[in-house]
């Protein structure tokens, strides 16, 4: 019996908040989209009006359900607790350079972690096991040929994005990712790839096999 066509996982990144903009960690904070985050969240929607999606998971945030729903995505929604974003602790609300300052050393998200606050915070590792017990569930529905969306945020899907490809979760910080972009995995021969990453929604076309879903492994 012949194996089906792997499908494809399709990562949204929500789309611009007011806290982007100023470089504030955003994590349990329920901020919305801004005009041009609405507008980038459509512009998803019509990229990928062609795709079929065996599942959609969205994190409970309001900025990541807005994004679905402009996208098109809210009526397959499932939402996901486990996709939010890193929780950010004691460092919620502060850009990376007032929390340099605070603190005095060379302090890096990835391999610090961070402190607790009004919530207890994650470190990488944390993220990476919520990372990886999600794609449990996906992988067995891309396997099957079946196509899955996440929208979900920046630093869940860059820890999400190495835990597909088997790499130590401090690659995430390698991976750059914008907002109101798409980034897709799947496979090749058999093996976990990144086919594209960090793409803004306008810049795909709806006749790309690359992109479709339906191109060959």
């Amino acid at each position: 019996m012949t194996s089906p066509t792997p499908g494809r996982v399709y990562l949204i990144r929500h789309g611009q908040t007011p806290w982007t903009i100023t470089g504030q960690h955003t994590s349990v904070t329920d901020i919305p989209l801004t005009p041009a985050g609405e507008d980038e969240a459509k512009a998803i929607g019509v990229a990928l009006a062609h795709v079929t999606f065996e599942l959609v998971l969205v994190s409970p945030r309001q900025r990541t359900q807005r994004t679905a729903e402009l996208a098109g995505l809210s009526q397959q929604a499932v939402i996901e607790p486990n996709i939010v974003e890193w929780d950010y602790g004691g460092f919620e609300g502060l850009t990376t350079a007032e929390i340099l300052q605070a603190r005095g050393d060379g302090w890096d998200l990835w391999i610090d972690g961070v402190v607790g606050g009004a919530t207890p915070g994650e470190h990488a590792a944390d993220v990476y096991a919520r990372a990886r017990a999600v794609l449990t569930e996906v992988k067995n529905i891309v396997r099957d040929g079946g196509n899955v969306a996440l929208v979900a945020h920046g630093h869940f899907l860059r820890s999400l994005g190495a835990a597909w490809v088997d790499l130590p979760v401090i690659d995430g910080r390698k991976l750059a990712l914008h907002t109101g972009t798409v980034s897709i995995l799947g496979y090749e021969h058999g093996h976990p790839v990144i086919i594209s990453w960090n793409i803004p929604a306008t810049g795909y076309s709806s006749c790309d096999d690359s992109v479709n879903g339906n191109a060959q492994p």
